[in-house]
């Protein structure tokens, strides 16, 4: 009896673990749920504007990344109540045999102990010791006895009582199971018209390949200029470093750049709510066969009006404006830049010290593109891109 209650309280710790893994899993999916509402926000602006525009399609691409990711996230919550339902299957069995046998052997003892009620008796148990220590033991014996019943009779609510309970708590997880279920198709439903909407945007954008072959020459431009801007930077404060025969960061200077990379996976996003629809490094255009694209950071699509933010405290570098590209925010975290492009009005100019979270302009919006406002983000250490998908918070 003691192995299999053992058994059970292992198991216990067990269902315990697993249930703080469906804990990480529901916020997960609570989390990708909220990116998803905020993206089918941003697809609706774009969709009053029936021209079919890159910019709508990226949202689109985005948006069904992220109903994949939140239809994985149902199926390994699917997975862990599977798991929880089997093992609380088996406690629940496990429960109502120890109940079983308890009962029984408690009938057992009520049967022995009618038999031997008579207190007549029990004193002839007594006298008949052939000694007083055996006397002694037997009267041990029966208060130990009597103790044992009591119990016996008290584990046998506490089961009763358990078992209830976990009956209980497995009928509420097939119930849960069942309403992901249904979570799972619908979205898959919503999936499937989303994909239908993305290829009759690819099929129209197709048609226009010529237009988005220039766009893309043009874009290509604006990146150059916005690289040559870095470099010229990195290249000028390298310059002073060596005419002034110190070190390239002042100690307050290498203080802010150990502080940054200290953050790396958890410094702010530029702007306050946004999606990732152009991701960093190169990787094949989304409608133009063989043709690759290179970003040197992100594109982050948000809501009109937005402002961009400094991800860190710095010091504004270099405010410039590019041709066909608005304005652009080069900010020195030590050896560290960030650079906020795609700017139709900047609230900051060289040498000023900003705090996390500042806000140092507004993002253009393109009416002639379906309303898209997006934010173009890079991450610089010294002259060496980084990804910033891996610097800002998930």
């Amino acid at each position: 009896m003691r192995g299999i209650l053992f058994c059970t309280m292992i198991v216990f710790w067990g269902l315990s673990l697993q249930g703080q893994s469906l804990t990480e899993l529901r916020a997960k999916k609570v989390n990708t749920s909220q990116v998803i509402k905020y993206t089918s926000s941003l697809l609706e602006t774009a969709r009053k504007n029936e021209k079919v525009t890159l910019g709508k399609l990226r949202l689109l691409n985005n948006q069904i990344n992220q109903r994949n990711s939140l239809i994985g996230n149902i199926n390994d919550e699917i997975k862990a109540l599977d798991y929880y339902i089997n093992e609380n299957t088996d406690v629940v069995d496990m429960i109502r045999n120890d109940h079983e046998a308890l009962k029984t052997e408690y009938a057992e003892m009520i049967r022995f102990a009618q038999k031997n009620k008579n207190t007549y008796d029990k004193i002839i148990y007594l006298f008949s010791s052939e000694n007083i220590n055996q006397a002694y033991r037997r009267t041990l014996y029966l208060r130990q006895y009597a103790k044992y019943r009591k119990k016996q009779a008290d584990l046998l609510v506490v089961l009763a009582d358990l078992l209830d309970k976990k009956i209980v708590q497995l009928n509420k997880l097939k119930g849960n199971k069942l309403v992901l279920i249904g979570e799972k198709e619908s979205e898959a439903n919503q999936l499937l018209s989303e994909k239908n909407e993305q290829n009759k945007y690819i099929q129209s954008l197709q048609k226009r390949q010529r237009e988005l072959r220039k766009k893309l020459r043009e874009q290509q431009k604006i990146q150059d200029k916005l690289n040559r801007e870095i470099e010229k930077l990195v290249e000028e404060q390298a310059k002073k470093a060596r005419k002034a025969g110190e070190f390239e960061l002042s100690p307050e200077q290498e203080l802010i750049a150990a502080d940054f990379e200290k953050n790396r996976g958890r410094i702010p996003w530029p702007v306050e709510r946004g999606v990732i629809t152009e991701k960093f490094g190169v990787h094949a255009h989304p409608v133009l066969k063989q043709v690759k694209v290179k970003n040197n950071g992100i594109d982050i699509t948000t809501s009109r009006n937005a402002k961009a933010r400094t991800v860190f405290n710095g010091e504004v570098s270099r405010v410039f404006a590019i041709s066909g590209g608005n304005m652009a925010v080069i900010i020195r975290h030590g050896s560290f830049l960030s650079v906020y492009s795609n700017l139709k009005e900047v609230f900051v100019k060289p040498g000023d010290q900003v705090k996390t979270k500042q806000e140092i302009g507004s993002i253009y919006n393109d009416k002639s593109e379906g309303n898209k406002t997006i934010l173009k983000f890079q991450i610089w250490k010294e002259s060496q891109k980084q990804n910033p998908e891996l610097w800002i918070s998930k």
